[in-house]
């Protein structure tokens, strides 16, 4: 080149401009630009600035840092700026600010600056959270990232500073998709605290269960352990999905994210179908009356959510997904679904059937312990509020109606009501260990789940009398 600077026209979309500064002494050089569709302009007089939407400040340390890079005394430092608009969507569909992605060379690699390059745009409307962002230019898409970007916000101003040279472009992540590092890492250990407890004490229920009560087992147990199984392995999948996602594997991580969440969908599916196990055995007197009923509700509790999955898996909708804290902080990878949009529909919609039917199951059997403690004598309600209190939480527990604190995450009481939904949904195997040790003791030794004028509701609503001893026996097939 001849001149200082010369203007590149990559075809639609695809603009920029070649620098090439003083073969001596390099000062820094300000690029601006008035408009997306106008070119880029060298900015000698700074009294100008304010007439650029988007300035980029190449520092003297960068140009420095290309000439001793080459081993040729004749090497001339340049630097080439190239902006790209309507570029393919990443893995995430991520929204990029004004839609354009900055590609800064300088033909050799150059990183670590302590003399950061500045790309700042002015009075620029967005919604959500700004992040700067880099890729390194492989792969069929974007694999943005934050390493080596600082973000500044200042109003409508947003200012990155960049110490290495590559792709860059602002990410804007949704407001209610983030939450502060702070927060983010207090979740973190909460979470992986309970889920370490819980999976101890969902062990200790499954080894009492099989080495020490199945013999002496009924039907409500039996379902009790299924429920507890699929937590397990949820919590299990839960605990070494960052460690298959640190791989970077794609078909380990897609594979991870299916197993978790063919357990979360099967964990779903028992908090239903307890509900409707409670329900049954109140209404009918017991549950004995259904031939093969644990094969029964088996089968479609476990077989559903693997129909679900394995459609998903075909599809390609379980790989990387990032969860993002403040602008500048670090963020938490794992292997989940990465369709927003299919996690709305098969995990927000489906639990918000389940939920809506169990915790419609939890206020009329809740209504039918009060009436009954009413009707009791006095000296059957000594002592008994803590053992009430305990069956409460224990129903609650079982059928999942902790989890529903999720749909009040919203507005400014969004954190508190994820603090709570994070302890009690993460702690949830202790409260079951609990509620299933306090039950197991005063179990009836071996009483028939129905009788004729009373019945044994299990878990925790004790040997009640049946308001429903006057109804006519039901028999289902």
């Amino acid at each position: 080149m001849s001149e200082s600077s010369a203007q590149i026209n990559g075809g639609k979309g695809v603009t920029g401009i070649v620098l090439k500064p003083e073969p001596v002494n390099e000062e820094e050089i300000t690029v601006g630009f008035q408009s997306p569709d106008k070119p880029s302009k060298i900015i000698s007089d700074q009294t100008h600035l304010s007439e650029f939407y988007k300035v980029i400040t190449l520092s003297k340390e960068a140009f420095q840092k290309s000439r001793n890079s080459n081993n040729t005394v004749t090497f001339d430092a340049f630097a080439v700026i190239i902006k790209f608009q309507n570029m393919s969507k990443d893995e995430k569909n991520s929204t990029l600010l004004v839609n354009e992605v900055i590609a800064i060379t300088m033909g050799v690699a150059i990183t670590n600056l302590t003399d950061k390059i500045s790309i700042h745009y002015k009075n620029v409307k967005f919604e959500g959270n700004p992040v700067c962002s880099s890729w390194n230019g492989t792969g069929s898409r974007p694999v943005w990232t934050d390493d080596g970007c600082e973000t500044k916000i200042d109003g409508d101003n947003i200012t990155c500073l960049i110490s290495h040279l590559t792709y860059f472009a602002i990410l804007l992540t949704p407001v209610n998709e983030t939450i502060s590092d702070s927060d983010l890492k207090n979740l973190t250990i909460i979470t992986r605290v309970g889920c370490s407890l819980s999976m101890i004490f969902l062990a200790v229920i499954l080894f009492m269960h099989f080495l020490l009560r199945r013999t002496k087992a009924n039907t409500s147990t039996k379902l009790l352990m299924h429920r507890v199984s699929s937590m397990f392995r949820l919590n299990l999948c839960f605990l070494v999905n960052d460690l298959v996602a640190s791989l970077k594997n794609s078909v380990a991580c897609q594979i991870m994210g299916a197993a978790m969440h063919y357990f979360l969908l099967a964990t779903f599916t028992w908090f239903a179908v307890h509900a409707f196990h409670l329900c049954l055995h109140v209404y009918t007197q017991g549950i004995d009356q259904i031939s093969r009923y644990l094969l029964k509700v088996s089968i479609p509790s476990w077989g559903i959510p693997s129909v679900v999955v394995i459609v998903l898996l075909a599809t390609g909708k379980y790989g990387e997904q990032v969860i993002s804290a403040d602008v500048g902080a670090q963020t938490v990878t794992m292997c989940w679904l990465t369709n927003n949009d299919v996690h709305l529909i098969v995990n927000v919609g489906y639990y918000s059937l389940v939920f809506l039917f169990t915790f419609t199951t939890f206020i009329i059997i809740l209504t039918w312990v009060v009436c009954i403690r009413k009707t009791k004598t006095e000296h059957s309600q000594v002592n008994r509020s803590g053992v009430d209190i305990v069956t409460i939480m224990g129903l609650c527990c079982m059928m999942g109606i902790t989890w529903g604190f999720a749909f009040f995450a919203y507005g400014a009481a969004r954190m508190v009501f994820y603090y709570v939904f994070t302890v009690l949904n993460s702690f949830q195997g202790f409260f079951l260990f609990i509620y299933y040790y306090k039950n197991s003791k005063r179990r009836p030794t071996e009483q028939p789940e129905s009788s004729s004028n009373t019945t044994a509701v299990s878990y925790g609503l004790q040997v009640f009398e049946n308001p429903y001893n006057n109804l006519p026996l039901k028999k289902l097939t």
